[in-house]
């Protein structure tokens, strides 16, 4: 009896064994149960992968270590500079803070370590994409400017775009209040592409207004991409709008719905198509003290005071002590709106950039013909057909 005792004890022995063993390797025990071992071993993914070619500048560049931590992590240029990037709280995550540059081989370094404290090296390329050309985009309006309630958001391009629907895409305006626009592509000027936001209607005063173009990796197409992005934040000032009734002899300044002045004024010579004020909405671009007028064609060279340029068609309104006579009483100008040197500096005085004038009375009609800023006379549904999307 007690040899069968020894015997029975030294089989059970050995049956838990057989089961510690089988479940330490992963295989069922005596009660089919399963248990595979916990992996230690960190894990290394990129985005975008290693060795990713072809890479957009504005494409996020991140490494993660699945199961551990990053340390020591750098990704270098050609010249061993490190672009500047950030780990996260946990330090499982570390990502650029930069665009990269164009045409570029990056390089990965560092190490992610896990449980078992074994280094898994972070190690590969990243290489950009070659542009044919890169293309600079010029905003018109700086940051922290107050303009007037017709002034449009303009992008001058350096080259014709190609893929106009590319870089519309990737265009941002925010208001701080409800204000229906859109974007619209207006004829090239200077050799390049032009793209302009104008709201429906005149913009509501003290309006904020936050312009995004991330225009840096886009394609532009033709192998064409932006060369740098691109911001403004500005605000919409006074509703100021100028009422130039051509026939009433007056200009009239209406400031927040009230009329603040009105300045006897004599406009184009009514006689001479080439000579007649253009009607429709102007817009006031840039003002001079002091400003040379010349005409070959009507054989003038004079230098005028206080001009306020409202196209690029050569209409300003300015001083002109030599139409005194005619100001309130008949049109003898050559298009543009004369008044006194005392009426002229106290206009000249709250005229911002982007203030309308509004020209009435006349047969020839403002058109984009007459220069940059020919927003107001394409009729809204038209302008919104001009949109690339």
């Amino acid at each position: 009896m007690r040899r069968l005792l020894i015997i029975a004890i030294a089989l059970i022995g050995v049956l838990g064994v057989a089961t510690a063993v089988a479940v330490a390797a992963g295989r069922p025990g005596l009660d089919g149960a399963v248990s595979a071992p916990a992996s230690t071993d960190a894990t290394v993914t990129y985005e975008p992968t290693a060795g990713a070619t072809n890479v957009s500048p504005a494409t996020p560049v991140t490494v993660r270590a699945d199961g551990g931590t990053l340390d020591q992590i750098a990704l270098r240029d050609p010249q061993g500079d490190p672009v500047e990037g950030q780990l996260n709280a946990d330090r499982t995550a570390w990502t650029a803070s930069e665009p990269l540059d164009y045409d570029t081989v990056y390089t990965w370094s560092g190490r992610a370590t896990g449980a078992d404290n074994v280094p898994v090296p972070v190690e590969g390329t990243v290489s950009t994409v070659a542009p044919r050309d890169t293309v600079r985009g010029t905003l018109n309006i700086g940051d922290d400017r107050t303009v007037g309630v017709a002034a449009p958001i303009e992008i001058q391009f350096d080259t014709t775009v190609q893929d106009k629907a590319a870089v519309e895409k990737a265009l941002k305006v925010t208001t701080s209040r409800p204000v229906e626009g859109a974007w619209a592509w207006l004829p090239d000027e200077n050799g390049g592409s032009r793209i302009h936001w104008r709201p429906k209607q005149y913009w509501p005063s003290g309006t904020k207004v936050d312009v995004d173009a991330p225009l840096l990796g886009v394609p532009f197409g033709g192998g064409d991409y932006g060369r740098e992005n691109l911001s403004t934040s500005f605000t919409i000032g006074r509703a100021q709008v100028v009422k130039a009734d051509t026939k009433s002899f007056q200009m009239v300044v209406m400031r927040d719905g009230k009329q603040a002045a009105s300045y006897p004024a004599s406009y184009g010579l009514a006689s001479d198509p080439n000579r007649n004020t253009r009607s429709g909405i102007h817009v006031v671009s840039e003002k001079f003290t002091d400003k040379r007028m010349t005409s070959a064609q009507y054989g003038y060279d004079v230098q005028e005071k206080w001009a306020v340029r409202m196209s690029n068609n050569g209409e300003f309104i300015h001083a002109n002590p030599a139409s005194a006579s005619a100001q309130g009483s008949s049109n003898v100008t050559h298009g543009c709106v004369n008044l006194s040197l005392a009426d002229a500096k106290a206009y000249y005085d709250t005229a911002l950039y982007g203030d309308p004038v509004e020209v009435t009375g006349t047969p020839v009609q403002l058109s984009p013909a007459d220069g940059d800023i020919s927003d107001w006379t394409i009729p809204w549904e038209q302008w919104k057909g001009m949109s690339a999307l």
